[in-house]
């Protein structure tokens, strides 16, 4: 009998002496408890791997009534306070504070967690794949009717080995995720103005404040009253107003650096703000310096945007502007060229009224997103049938006498028309700086989303303004001739090949029959057009009657088919390891060890082929996407898609292409230029995936 009792109490011992490393393994440490409140140390992943920060959180649960406190607690209590000096081969943790709750008790205000919450803590190794052993001292204040610190021990080992996801990872990334940041598409601080010892924050929610709360931060510390609030614009907008708690005499918060951070429920954004005088004009300090130099940025990405693929269609009518001008008086030649500067104006002018109204309305808006609409692909396409026909010579519209005459003898009305036409034909393109421009313009109110549109608009007409400035340059080419004929039917077939590239982003849209059957209505429609131009008669009136019938008929198409059923996210067929776009996995991915390099493009955008054809899908950058440690992701942006536009706002993109890698090394991502190229794309990679950032940790350490 004793022996039996010997040999149990030996199996007892020996499973209570595994029960630790067994816990470990799985990334997730024993709760300790301290009076009303118990912790553990988890880890999202189940070993070091290489990683240079290891992806940890400190979990906590209070028994009910009781709470613990923010970074900036308020009017009493104090931050966790974290020791983690007998942790072995760990230099250091950073941890991150989720979004806090107000207690406010007997006018007391303070900020912090109750019932439960996890910290997401970022730990950084000493030497990268070997084993951590986290020993943490945690001192906590805890309070209900009395406040009582706490302190509790807690550890956690961690092993050499892969690093895959925990039972935790789940729990941690949700953790990371509810940490403030900013900027982001949900909430927008817009203007922050003091006056002595008030504060007053205007904010805008993108879907509509619920219950709107606002923490300040100070150096040094301030405590304010909990902020009162006035809601306009259907509850989109508040207007937030605080005082600070037992002012000092002659206090005055205008000028002083604050950081804020907005929470409305499970959404929050922080924010560094300056306090601008409450007499001054209501916008944030900071905005009209931003203004002006974005108002430079838009001019040069307006400019280099005549350089990009999508315009280069429109180069036809801008050849056939400039011959006929040949030979034509000054006076003419410049009266044109403004004429098609006037245009381009004009349509991004009409541009930001549609976004501005778009955006007032709560939708989506970017740079492009009109491509998404079938109906104005099909507009785009009648359209550019039209300009080739007209070229081709089956139709021409000719102006009133007395008009023409007005317009300057054979009329600015075409010159203008041009300037708009190469507008609506640039924008599936994103330049360097303009998605800079763009992003600041529709974070921004009305008035910068004008400004911006306008400076856009004159980059891009600067090469008209230029001949109009100098009128002789077009006095040097030759005069129209003969050669004329066989030049418009050249830039007129030119012309037919942009017509099939939208249908060809038609058809993702509506499907390929429907995109098909519009592309039969337009070679009808041009048949239609010479029949007629060659009949005499009722036969020759007939005909431009048969092409408009033919032209509404393409307009019905997307109303009577509609998108294709069930359609899916589109990827690139020629990589199979691309997967669609998710973003709540990207955290997973890190938390594992993985590096995810995110690829928002689309089929109207030209841009965005230019990339995966020359950067992307060839080279060096092609054999790094075929790594299993790397998950090439894309965000399929050709259709609407209230995710994807949510990413990209939440990361100040409101065009198109975006790329962006995540990692152990770059757990908040690294954005990359409009334009890829090798190099930066592989530099990326590397500083995601920690192999640069694990040695400057080391050197700051």
């Amino acid at each position: 009998m004793k022996r039996h009792a010997s040999v149990l109490l030996l199996l007892l011992t020996v499973l209570a002496g595994g029960a630790s490393p067994a816990l470990a393994q799985d990334g997730v440490g024993a709760w300790t408890k301290a009076g009303p409140v118990e912790a553990r140390l988890v880890s999202a992943v189940r070993g070091t791997g290489e990683l240079a920060a290891l992806p940890l959180g400190l979990e906590l649960r209070l028994e009910p009534g009781w709470k613990t406190y923010w970074r900036s607690p308020g009017d009493a209590g104090f931050a966790p306070r974290l020791d983690w000096s007998r942790s072995a081969n760990l230099t250091g943790a950073t941890l991150s504070y989720p979004a806090p709750h107000r207690f406010s008790v007997l006018g007391f205000e303070t900020a912090g967690y109750d019932g439960a919450v996890l910290f997401p803590l970022q730990g950084v190794p000493a030497a990268a794949g070997k084993p951590v052993d986290l020993a943490l001292t945690a001192e906590l204040l805890v309070c209900s009717e009395i406040c009582v610190p706490q302190t509790l021990d807690l550890a956690l080992a961690l092993p050499a080995g892969p690093a895959d996801p925990s039972d935790a990872a789940n729990d941690i990334a949700r953790a990371q995720a509810l940490v403030p940041k900013g900027p982001n598409g949900l909430l927008r601080i817009d203007a922050v103005r003091a006056s002595g010892g008030t504060l007053e924050v205007e904010a805008t929610a993108a879907d509509g404040f619920v219950t709107p709360d606002l923490f300040v931060e100070t150096d040094p510390p301030l405590t304010f009253s909990a902020p009162k609030t006035v809601f306009s614009d259907d509850d989109r907008h508040v207007r937030l107003t605080l005082t600070v708690n037992d002012p000092q005499p002659g206090l005055d918060l205008a000028g002083r650096a604050l950081t804020l951070t907005l929470v409305d429920g499970d959404k929050a954004v922080e924010a560094p703000a300056t306090a601008s005088p409450a007499a001054g004009s209501g916008a944030a300090v900071p905005a009209g310096a931003g203004l002006a130099a974005m108002l430079g940025v838009a001019l040069l990405g307006g400019l280099i945007l005549n350089l990009m693929p999508c315009v280069l269609p429109v180069l036809s009518l801008k050849l056939m502007s400039v011959v006929k001008h040949g030979g034509r008086a000054p006076a003419a030649v410049r009266a044109g060229f403004l004429a098609s500067a006037a245009g381009i104006l004009a349509s991004f002018l009409l541009m930001a009224s549609v976004l501005v109204g778009v955006k007032a309305a709560g939708g989506a808006v970017g740079w492009g997103i009109q491509f998404q609409q079938p109906l104005f692909l099909v507009f785009m396409v009648v359209l550019v049938t039209l300009f080739s026909a007209n070229l081709w010579g089956l139709f021409e519209v000719p102006l009133p006498r007395s008009l023409a005459d007005r317009l300057g003898g054979e009329g600015l009305a075409g010159p203008f028309a041009t300037g708009m036409f190469a507008t609506l034909l640039a924008t599936p393109c994103s330049a360097p700086f303009l998605g800079t421009a763009v992003g600041f313009a529709l974070s921004k109110g009305p008035v910068e989303v004008y400004a911006i549109f306008a400076a856009l608009g004159v980059g891009l007409a600067l090469p008209y303004l230029a001949v109009a400035a100098w009128p002789r340059v077009a006095g040097w080419l030759p005069r129209p001739g003969r050669w004329m004929a066989t030049l418009k039917t050249v830039l007129g077939v030119a012309l037919m090949l942009t017509a099939l590239w939208l249908l060809s982003v038609l058809t993702v849209q509506i499907g390929e029959v429907a995109a098909a059957t519009v592309g039969l209505l337009m070679a009808a429609l041009v048949l239609a057009l010479w029949i007629g131009r060659s009949a005499s008669g009722a036969a020759r009136r007939a005909g431009p009657v048969l092409a408009g019938a033919l032209a509404v008929a393409a307009f019905a198409m997307p109303a009577v088919v509609g998108p294709p059923a069930g359609a899916a996210p589109v990827v690139d067929a020629s990589k199979a390891r691309w997967v669609p776009f998710v973003e709540a996995t990207i955290r997973e991915h890190v938390a594992a060890g993985r590096t995810v390099f995110v690829d928002v493009t689309a089929d109207w955008c030209i841009t965005c082929q230019a990339n995966k054809k020359l950067v992307l899908n060839r080279g060096e950058v092609a054999a790094r996407m075929e790594d299993s440690a790397l998950v090439p992701m894309r965000a399929d942006w050709t259709r609407p898609d209230a995710a994807i536009a949510k990413f990209l706002a939440d990361h100040g993109r409101y065009g198109i292409p975006f790329n962006i890698v995540y990692g152990p090394g770059a757990p908040e991502g690294i954005a990359l230029p409009e334009l890829l190229s090798d190099g930066a794309v592989l530099e990326a990679l590397d500083k995601a995936a920690g192999k640069a950032a694990g040695k400057a940790v080391s050197g700051a350490s």
